[in-house]
Protein backbone atom coordinates (compact mmCIF):
# COMPACT_ATOMS: atom_id res chain seq x y z
CA UNK A 1 0.00 0.00 0.00
CA UNK A 2 1.01 3.70 -0.68
CA UNK A 3 2.03 5.67 2.58
CA UNK A 4 -0.34 6.49 4.68
CA UNK A 5 -0.44 10.34 5.80
CA UNK A 6 -3.44 9.68 8.35
CA UNK A 7 -2.92 10.03 12.13
CA UNK A 8 -3.35 7.52 14.42
CA UNK A 9 -5.51 8.66 17.91
CA UNK A 10 -3.21 6.52 20.16
CA UNK A 11 0.19 7.08 20.74
CA UNK A 12 2.72 5.14 19.13
CA UNK A 13 6.14 3.57 19.45
CA UNK A 14 8.67 3.38 16.76
CA UNK A 15 11.95 1.93 15.97
CA UNK A 16 14.39 4.75 14.24
CA UNK A 17 17.05 4.14 11.99
CA UNK A 18 19.59 5.85 10.24
CA UNK A 19 22.54 5.08 7.81
CA UNK A 20 25.73 6.23 8.43
CA UNK A 21 27.65 6.79 5.12
CA UNK A 22 30.62 8.61 4.04
CA UNK A 23 30.86 11.62 4.78
CA UNK A 24 27.19 11.47 6.84
CA UNK A 25 28.45 13.96 9.46
CA UNK A 26 25.12 15.38 10.35
CA UNK A 27 23.83 11.91 11.42
CA UNK A 28 23.75 12.21 15.12
CA UNK A 29 21.53 16.07 14.67
CA UNK A 30 19.33 14.44 12.07
CA UNK A 31 18.29 11.51 14.48
CA UNK A 32 18.26 14.07 17.11
CA UNK A 33 15.71 15.97 14.73
CA UNK A 34 13.68 12.60 13.78
CA UNK A 35 12.89 11.81 17.23
CA UNK A 36 11.86 16.04 17.89
CA UNK A 37 9.57 15.66 14.93
CA UNK A 38 8.23 12.04 15.70
CA UNK A 39 7.20 13.70 19.36
CA UNK A 40 5.46 16.49 17.49
CA UNK A 41 3.38 13.98 15.96
CA UNK A 42 2.21 11.59 18.96
CA UNK A 43 5.11 9.23 18.29
CA UNK A 44 7.50 7.60 21.29
CA UNK A 45 10.85 6.64 19.68
CA UNK A 46 11.51 3.51 21.51
CA UNK A 47 14.95 3.07 20.28
CA UNK A 48 17.62 4.36 17.76
CA UNK A 49 19.62 1.97 15.46
CA UNK A 50 22.69 3.02 12.98
CA UNK A 51 23.78 1.33 10.20
CA UNK A 52 27.42 1.85 8.95
CA UNK A 53 27.17 1.23 4.85
CA UNK A 54 29.25 2.70 1.83
CA UNK A 55 25.39 3.08 0.30
CA UNK A 56 21.56 2.19 0.82
CA UNK A 57 20.91 -1.22 0.20
CA UNK A 58 18.59 -1.05 -2.91
CA UNK A 59 16.24 -3.80 -1.40
CA UNK A 60 15.93 -2.93 2.63
CA UNK A 61 18.23 0.06 2.56
CA UNK A 62 19.95 -1.48 5.65
CA UNK A 63 20.70 -4.26 4.39
CA UNK A 64 18.80 -8.04 4.54
CA UNK A 65 21.06 -9.32 7.46
CA UNK A 66 20.71 -6.42 9.41
CA UNK A 67 16.61 -5.84 8.15
CA UNK A 68 16.33 -9.56 9.38
CA UNK A 69 17.85 -8.40 13.31
CA UNK A 70 15.63 -6.08 13.89
CA UNK A 71 12.41 -7.92 12.99
CA UNK A 72 13.47 -9.19 16.15
CA UNK A 73 13.59 -5.98 18.02
CA UNK A 74 10.57 -4.19 16.92
CA UNK A 75 8.83 -7.05 18.52
CA UNK A 76 10.28 -6.93 21.68
CA UNK A 77 10.00 -3.42 21.73
CA UNK A 78 6.43 -3.41 21.03
CA UNK A 79 6.91 -1.23 18.15
CA UNK A 80 4.33 -0.88 15.89
CA UNK A 81 6.45 1.83 13.48
CA UNK A 82 9.91 2.12 12.30
CA UNK A 83 11.07 5.07 10.99
CA UNK A 84 13.93 5.44 8.33
CA UNK A 85 16.19 8.69 8.57
CA UNK A 86 16.90 8.26 4.89
CA UNK A 87 14.10 8.51 1.98
CA UNK A 88 12.56 5.25 0.78
CA UNK A 89 11.98 3.88 -2.23
CA UNK A 90 8.60 2.59 -2.97
CA UNK A 91 10.55 -1.47 -3.21
CA UNK A 92 12.45 -0.42 0.29
CA UNK A 93 9.16 0.77 1.69
CA UNK A 94 7.16 -2.45 0.69
CA UNK A 95 9.91 -4.80 1.25
CA UNK A 96 10.46 -3.61 5.25
CA UNK A 97 6.73 -3.50 5.79
CA UNK A 98 6.49 -7.25 4.63
CA UNK A 99 9.45 -8.06 7.05
CA UNK A 100 8.36 -6.36 10.07
CA UNK A 101 5.00 -6.91 9.79
CA UNK A 102 4.61 -2.94 11.06
CA UNK A 103 4.04 0.51 9.47
CA UNK A 104 7.47 2.18 8.03
CA UNK A 105 7.68 5.56 7.01
CA UNK A 106 10.86 7.87 6.32
CA UNK A 107 11.82 11.52 7.25
CA UNK A 108 10.05 13.25 4.12
CA UNK A 109 6.82 11.47 5.43
CA UNK A 110 7.07 12.92 8.80
CA UNK A 111 7.95 16.22 7.71
CA UNK A 112 5.00 16.19 5.52
CA UNK A 113 2.70 14.72 8.16
CA UNK A 114 3.56 17.92 10.57
CA UNK A 115 3.25 19.92 7.62
CA UNK A 116 -0.14 18.85 6.95
CA UNK A 117 -1.16 19.39 10.45
CA UNK A 118 -0.05 22.56 10.52
CA UNK A 119 -1.60 23.72 7.55
CA UNK A 120 -4.52 26.13 8.58
CA UNK A 121 -5.14 28.62 5.30
CA UNK A 122 -6.19 27.34 2.08
CA UNK A 123 -2.74 28.48 0.21
CA UNK A 124 -0.87 26.10 3.17
CA UNK A 125 -2.94 23.22 2.60
CA UNK A 126 -2.71 23.38 -1.54
CA UNK A 127 0.62 23.41 -1.18
CA UNK A 128 0.51 20.25 1.54
CA UNK A 129 -1.95 18.43 -0.70
CA UNK A 130 0.51 19.04 -4.32
CA UNK A 131 3.65 18.07 -1.88
CA UNK A 132 1.47 14.58 -0.83
CA UNK A 133 0.81 14.01 -4.01
CA UNK A 134 4.31 14.34 -5.33
CA UNK A 135 5.62 12.17 -2.72
CA UNK A 136 2.91 9.13 -3.08
CA UNK A 137 2.58 9.07 -6.66
CA UNK A 138 6.43 7.47 -7.14
CA UNK A 139 5.23 4.89 -4.64
CA UNK A 140 2.57 4.08 -6.16
CA UNK A 141 4.10 3.67 -9.48
CA UNK A 142 6.73 1.34 -7.76
CA UNK A 143 4.25 -0.88 -6.48
CA UNK A 144 2.18 -1.18 -9.22
CA UNK A 145 5.29 -2.21 -11.09
CA UNK A 146 5.90 -4.53 -8.62
CA UNK A 147 1.88 -6.04 -8.42
CA UNK A 148 2.41 -6.52 -12.57
CA UNK A 149 5.50 -8.21 -12.23
CA UNK A 150 3.14 -11.43 -10.42
CA UNK A 151 0.75 -12.26 -12.96
CA UNK A 152 1.17 -15.85 -14.00
CA UNK A 153 1.41 -15.86 -17.58
CA UNK A 154 2.39 -13.62 -20.44
CA UNK A 155 0.18 -10.47 -21.48
CA UNK A 156 -1.59 -11.35 -17.43
CA UNK A 157 -1.80 -8.48 -14.85
CA UNK A 158 -1.05 -8.51 -11.59
CA UNK A 159 -3.58 -8.76 -8.23
CA UNK A 160 -4.71 -5.29 -8.04
CA UNK A 161 -2.57 -3.48 -10.14
CA UNK A 162 -6.06 -2.08 -12.03
CA UNK A 163 -6.60 -0.47 -9.07
CA UNK A 164 -3.12 1.38 -8.21
CA UNK A 165 -3.38 2.66 -12.19
CA UNK A 166 -6.97 4.13 -11.42
CA UNK A 167 -5.32 5.61 -8.08
CA UNK A 168 -2.35 6.72 -9.84
CA UNK A 169 -4.23 8.81 -12.76
CA UNK A 170 -6.16 10.13 -10.00
CA UNK A 171 -3.27 11.50 -8.50
CA UNK A 172 -1.97 12.42 -11.58
CA UNK A 173 -4.92 14.46 -12.46
CA UNK A 174 -4.67 16.13 -8.57
CA UNK A 175 -1.43 17.30 -9.04
CA UNK A 176 -1.79 18.47 -12.33
CA UNK A 177 -5.21 20.74 -10.79
CA UNK A 178 -3.48 21.53 -7.46
CA UNK A 179 -0.17 23.28 -9.60
CA UNK A 180 -2.69 24.92 -12.00
CA UNK A 181 -4.11 26.79 -8.85
CA UNK A 182 -0.96 27.08 -6.86
CA UNK A 183 0.22 29.06 -10.04
CA UNK A 184 -2.65 31.65 -10.30
CA UNK A 185 -1.19 31.86 -6.02
CA UNK A 186 2.38 32.49 -7.28
CA UNK A 187 1.44 35.04 -9.74
CA UNK A 188 -0.81 37.05 -7.63
CA UNK A 189 2.06 37.03 -5.06
CA UNK A 190 4.13 38.29 -7.70
CA UNK A 191 1.51 41.25 -8.48
CA UNK A 192 1.61 41.91 -4.66
CA UNK A 193 5.59 41.75 -4.17
CA UNK A 194 5.48 44.58 -7.44
CA UNK A 195 2.81 46.42 -5.48
CA UNK A 196 5.04 46.29 -2.20
CA UNK A 197 8.00 47.35 -4.44
CA UNK A 198 6.26 50.34 -5.61
CA UNK A 199 5.82 51.60 -2.39
CA UNK A 200 9.39 52.41 -1.86
CA UNK A 201 9.81 50.04 1.45
CA UNK A 202 12.33 47.77 2.32
CA UNK A 203 10.96 43.97 2.45
CA UNK A 204 13.30 42.31 5.43
CA UNK A 205 12.87 38.59 5.79
CA UNK A 206 13.09 36.98 8.87
CA UNK A 207 14.31 33.54 7.96
CA UNK A 208 15.69 30.46 10.09
CA UNK A 209 15.52 27.34 11.87
CA UNK A 210 11.59 25.99 12.90
CA UNK A 211 10.58 27.38 16.27
CA UNK A 212 13.49 29.64 16.71
CA UNK A 213 10.63 32.56 17.20
CA UNK A 214 10.46 34.53 13.83
CA UNK A 215 6.68 34.93 14.27
CA UNK A 216 7.06 36.49 18.02
CA UNK A 217 10.15 38.48 16.69
CA UNK A 218 8.19 40.25 13.39
CA UNK A 219 4.83 40.22 16.27
CA UNK A 220 7.12 42.22 18.51
CA UNK A 221 8.57 44.96 16.12
CA UNK A 222 5.38 45.61 14.26
CA UNK A 223 3.17 45.46 17.65
CA UNK A 224 0.56 43.39 15.94
CA UNK A 225 -0.74 41.26 18.52
CA UNK A 226 -2.84 39.36 15.91
CA UNK A 227 0.03 37.21 15.32
CA UNK A 228 0.79 34.75 17.47
CA UNK A 229 4.10 32.39 17.84
CA UNK A 230 3.51 28.96 19.21
CA UNK A 231 5.86 26.82 20.62
CA UNK A 232 6.40 23.81 18.13
CA UNK A 233 7.78 22.64 15.59
CA UNK A 234 6.31 24.65 12.13
CA UNK A 235 3.71 26.45 13.49
CA UNK A 236 3.85 29.13 10.71
CA UNK A 237 3.54 28.02 7.17
CA UNK A 238 2.34 31.25 5.30
CA UNK A 239 3.96 34.41 5.00
CA UNK A 240 3.08 37.38 6.99
CA UNK A 241 3.98 41.12 6.36
CA UNK A 242 4.02 43.95 8.41
CA UNK A 243 4.97 47.21 8.97
CA UNK A 244 7.98 47.93 11.35
CA UNK A 245 9.14 51.83 12.20
CA UNK A 246 12.61 52.42 12.60
CA UNK A 247 14.41 54.57 14.76
CA UNK A 248 15.00 56.89 11.49
CA UNK A 249 11.40 57.27 11.24
CA UNK A 250 11.29 55.25 7.97
CA UNK A 251 8.96 52.52 7.61
CA UNK A 252 10.03 48.79 6.11
CA UNK A 253 8.42 45.91 5.81
CA UNK A 254 8.97 42.63 7.69
CA UNK A 255 8.28 39.31 6.82
CA UNK A 256 7.52 36.16 8.66
CA UNK A 257 8.51 33.13 6.65
CA UNK A 258 8.39 29.21 6.99
CA UNK A 259 10.75 27.58 9.11
CA UNK A 260 13.82 25.60 7.88
CA UNK A 261 15.24 21.99 8.83
CA UNK A 262 17.75 19.72 8.05
CA UNK A 263 17.13 17.60 4.74
CA UNK A 264 13.69 19.99 3.94
CA UNK A 265 11.83 17.44 1.16
CA UNK A 266 11.97 18.87 -1.81
CA UNK A 267 8.44 17.80 -2.66
CA UNK A 268 7.74 20.29 -0.10
CA UNK A 269 10.16 22.89 -1.22
CA UNK A 270 8.48 22.51 -4.37
CA UNK A 271 4.91 22.62 -3.04
CA UNK A 272 5.91 26.02 -1.40
CA UNK A 273 8.12 27.10 -4.04
CA UNK A 274 5.28 30.34 -4.40
CA UNK A 275 5.92 31.15 -0.11
CA UNK A 276 9.41 30.48 -0.30
CA UNK A 277 9.72 33.54 -3.24
CA UNK A 278 9.13 35.92 -0.24
CA UNK A 279 12.57 34.81 0.96
CA UNK A 280 14.08 35.22 -2.40
CA UNK A 281 12.89 38.36 -3.41
CA UNK A 282 13.39 40.18 -0.18
CA UNK A 283 15.66 43.18 -0.18
CA UNK A 284 17.52 42.30 3.23
CA UNK A 285 17.17 38.66 5.12
CA UNK A 286 17.80 38.86 8.91
CA UNK A 287 18.50 35.13 9.88
CA UNK A 288 17.25 34.24 13.17
CA UNK A 289 18.92 31.33 15.55
CA UNK A 290 17.94 29.95 18.99
CA UNK A 291 20.15 31.02 20.97
CA UNK A 292 19.56 28.34 23.23
CA UNK A 293 20.52 25.77 20.06
CA UNK A 294 23.84 23.89 21.13
CA UNK A 295 25.01 23.39 17.20
CA UNK A 296 24.42 26.83 15.99
CA UNK A 297 27.19 26.55 13.58
CA UNK A 298 25.60 23.08 11.90
CA UNK A 299 22.10 25.03 12.34
CA UNK A 300 23.64 28.17 10.75
CA UNK A 301 25.32 26.17 7.82
CA UNK A 302 21.51 24.58 7.06
CA UNK A 303 20.47 27.72 6.62
CA UNK A 304 22.95 28.94 4.19
CA UNK A 305 22.72 25.76 2.27
CA UNK A 306 19.22 26.35 1.78
CA UNK A 307 19.15 30.40 1.25
CA UNK A 308 21.88 29.37 -1.65
CA UNK A 309 19.66 26.41 -3.10
CA UNK A 310 16.68 29.88 -3.08
CA UNK A 311 19.31 31.89 -4.59
CA UNK A 312 19.04 34.10 -1.77
CA UNK A 313 22.28 33.63 0.35
CA UNK A 314 23.96 36.89 -0.79
CA UNK A 315 21.19 38.89 1.15
CA UNK A 316 21.60 37.80 4.23
CA UNK A 317 22.15 41.17 6.78
CA UNK A 318 22.35 40.51 10.10
CA UNK A 319 22.09 37.91 12.18
CA UNK A 320 19.90 37.11 15.61
CA UNK A 321 20.43 35.42 17.95
CA UNK A 322 16.43 34.86 20.08
CA UNK A 323 15.51 34.00 23.34
CA UNK A 324 18.58 35.62 25.23
CA UNK A 325 16.06 35.44 28.24
CA UNK A 326 16.33 31.83 28.38
CA UNK A 327 20.16 31.50 28.95
CA UNK A 328 22.77 33.09 31.30
CA UNK A 329 25.09 36.23 29.58
CA UNK A 330 27.88 34.37 29.40
CA UNK A 331 26.57 31.41 26.99
CA UNK A 332 24.70 34.78 24.79
CA UNK A 333 28.14 36.06 24.48
CA UNK A 334 29.90 32.42 23.45
CA UNK A 335 27.00 32.39 20.68
CA UNK A 336 27.94 35.98 19.54
CA UNK A 337 31.40 34.74 19.21
CA UNK A 338 31.03 32.07 17.71
CA UNK A 339 28.76 33.29 14.82
CA UNK A 340 30.98 36.95 14.32
CA UNK A 341 33.22 34.75 12.11
CA UNK A 342 31.02 35.14 9.16
CA UNK A 343 30.96 39.20 8.87
CA UNK A 344 27.29 39.54 9.81
CA UNK A 345 26.34 42.10 12.31
CA UNK A 346 24.80 39.81 15.21
CA UNK A 347 22.19 41.16 17.57
CA UNK A 348 20.45 39.01 20.67
CA UNK A 349 17.26 39.90 21.08
CA UNK A 350 13.86 38.67 23.11
CA UNK A 351 11.06 38.53 21.47
CA UNK A 352 8.94 37.65 24.60
CA UNK A 353 10.34 40.12 26.93
CA UNK A 354 11.70 42.99 24.28
CA UNK A 355 15.31 42.91 25.14
CA UNK A 356 17.43 43.80 22.39
CA UNK A 357 14.91 44.93 19.89
CA UNK A 358 15.72 48.77 20.27
CA UNK A 359 19.30 47.36 18.43
CA UNK A 360 17.77 45.46 16.14
CA UNK A 361 15.78 47.92 14.93
CA UNK A 362 19.34 50.29 14.74
CA UNK A 363 20.96 47.50 12.95
CA UNK A 364 17.95 46.92 9.89
CA UNK A 365 18.21 51.11 10.02
CA UNK A 366 21.52 51.27 8.55
CA UNK A 367 21.30 47.94 6.44
CA UNK A 368 18.12 49.21 5.02
CA UNK A 369 19.22 52.56 4.39
CA UNK A 370 22.10 51.50 2.79
CA UNK A 371 20.53 49.04 0.75
CA UNK A 372 18.32 52.27 -0.65
CA UNK A 373 21.08 54.68 -1.89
Amino acid sequence: MPPDFKDSPQRRRALVFGLELPGSDQLTLELEELRLLLANLGVEAVQTVVQKRLQPDPATCLGSGRAAELRGAIAGLEADLAVSNEPLSPRQMHELRALWGCDVWDRPLVITKIFQGRASSAEAKLQIDLARCRYELPHLRGLGEQMSRTGGGIGTRGPGETEFERHRRKLERRERDLSRQLGRVQAARGGQRKRRARSGMTTVAFVGYTNCGKTTLVASLSGDRALHGEDKLFATLDTAIRRVRLPSGRLILAGDTVGFIRRLPPELVASFRATLEEVAEAGVLAVVMDVCDPHPEDTFGVICKILADLGASDRIGVLVLNKIDRVPEGDAAKAVLALSKHGFPVCCTSALTGRGLDELLTALDGLTERRGE
